[in-house]
């Protein structure tokens, strides 16, 4: 009897002592608990954070909270009463950093409540550091409502949605960097034929902020030579994890060929340094000159406009055969792509197809292959005088470029006619088919006797 009473008695603390815990649970979830359904606060998500917030044209003020903080759980009355306010004006909204720990980190959220404005730049956020009342906050976002405003009325800034051109922490009128997304890249950069330099940045990043204004400069620097892009890998994650992106921020180069393998960019972070390295790439990026047969006035006409035409007269077809010819020409384009980032344009003919041409540069007589560099303004030339071969031929080049050896006028002081002549079909040479000689009406007895002597 006895022991049936204790576990009765037994039964029964645990039955209230499970009560108690319950009643504990449920007053700790409604203490916590931070409520924005029904009201003007918009709850935010990494869902929607993008749609609704970096590619709207409004401006937002944003809390980041967690439901378990004392200072957010005052903050929400006021919270709600400023959305209320700010309704058709600014938006305000909130987002549980606690339980989306992805957008909390990638805003530099550390304590809460966090509060920032996402205004003309939507990439780069700005704190606010008002009041925690109603008034504050209705202020603090008239506040950006008016710079976004004044800045659109200047002419100096964009709409305020989250197509910045411009790099990690900001954009305005003006700036010739693209603004890259997971959306736009391969079409942009992948699929161009032009080089790229692409940096890779996040909005909170100090270092990225601080790159702003030289990337900025240097994209306008090397516009026409290199195009510059950003991308905030914090939002556009699928193309910063195709790189391996782990730092900010992080510069890769994209020739205008091999768009697969980008080189990373470890110089300078200046203006000056970024332009440097931009410019060296697009000489490198210039597609080597074609080697011309010179077979009219207009291919002429179209290398004597260059600073300098190199034109190489190459033996006979039945001399030097197909092969032999594909040789010199060969040779020649690889000088053309040793030199494509000088102003040189190139041409070949064959030997005593251009008569007056050698004339006029004193080529005829002294056998092929020769070679002449001409300036067509200047009615000047220079001769190669060494062997025709790849170190003759460069260390030749080498001099006319940095202006050493000795140039001779041309020929009459003018330059000469072209003759029209057939391009080469690029087969072997042939000789002309003689023709058979009919001897039969040829008579041998008819020729007089001679006398014996």
């Amino acid at each position: 009897m006895l022991r049936e009473v204790r576990c009765s008695c037994l039964r029964a603390s645990a039955m209230a002592a499970l009560k108690v815990c319950l009643l504990l649970a449920a007053f700790a979830c409604s203490t916590y608990a931070i409520d924005y359904s029904g009201t003007d606060v918009v709850q935010l998500t990494p869902t929607n954070f993008q749609s609704r917030v970096i590619d709207s044209e409004y401006v937002w003020i944003i809390e980041f909270y967690a439901p378990w903080c004392g200072h957010c759980q005052s903050l929400t009355p006021e919270w709600k009463k400023a959305a209320t306010a700010l309704k058709g004006i600014v938006k305000v909204g909130a987002v549980d950093a606690d339980a989306h720990k992805s957008i909390g980190g990638q805003y530099g959220v550390r304590g809460f409540p966090t509060i920032k404005i996402f205004g003309a730049n939507k990439n780069s956020p700005t704190d606010y550091q008002g009041q925690r009342t109603a008034s504050g906050i209705v202020q603090g976002g008239l506040d950006a409502a008016r710079q976004v405003a004044n800045a659109r009325l200047s002419g100096r800034g964009g709409s305020s949605g989250g197509g910045s051109s411009g790099s990690g922490s900001g954009g305005s009128g003006g700036n010739d960097v693209v603004e890259l997304t997971d959306a736009n890249f391969d079409e942009l950069v992948m699929k161009s034929g032009e080089p790229w330099l692409v940096e890779f940045f996040a909005p909170w990043c100090g270092h990225c902020k601080s790159l702003e204004p030289q990337w900025k400069r240097a994209a306008t620097d090397l516009k026409g030579k290199v195009k510059l892009g950003a991308l905030d890998a914090t939002v556009h994650t699928s193309v910063a994890g195709r790189y391996g992106i782990q730092g900010f921020p992080t510069i890769k180069f994209f020739s205008a060929g091999d768009k697969a393998n980008p080189e990373d960019y470890q110089g300078g972070r200046t203006a000056s340094d970024i332009v440097a390295f931009g410019e060296q790439k697009a000489l490198e990026s210039v597609e080597p000159p074609e080697i011309v047969q010179l077979v009219d006035q207009k291919s002429f006409d179209a290398c004597a406009e260059k600073q300098l035409c190199t034109i190489a007269f190459l033996p006979h077809i039945l001399d030097s055969q197909a092969s032999g010819r594909n040789d010199y020409i060969k040779l020649l384009q690889s000088m053309a792509d040793r030199y494509k980032t000088r102003p040189f344009g190139w041409l070949w003919t064959e030997g005593a197809a251009q008569s007056k041409l050698e004339d006029a540069v004193d080529v005829g007589g002294f056998g092929y292959p020769a070679l002449v560099t001409l300036s067509a303004k200047k009615l000047k030339y220079a001769p190669l005088r060494g062997a025709f071969s790849k170190s003759g031929l460069t260390d030749f080049l080498q001099a006319v470029t940095v202006g050493r050896g000795s140039t001779l006028s041309v020929r009459g002081s003018e330059l000469p006619k072209i003759s029209t002549v057939e391009a080469w079909d690029g087969k072997d040479g042939a000789l002309p088919e003689e023709e058979d000689l009919d001897l039969s009406d040829i008579s041998l007895d008819d020729e007089p006797a001679k006398d014996e002597l």
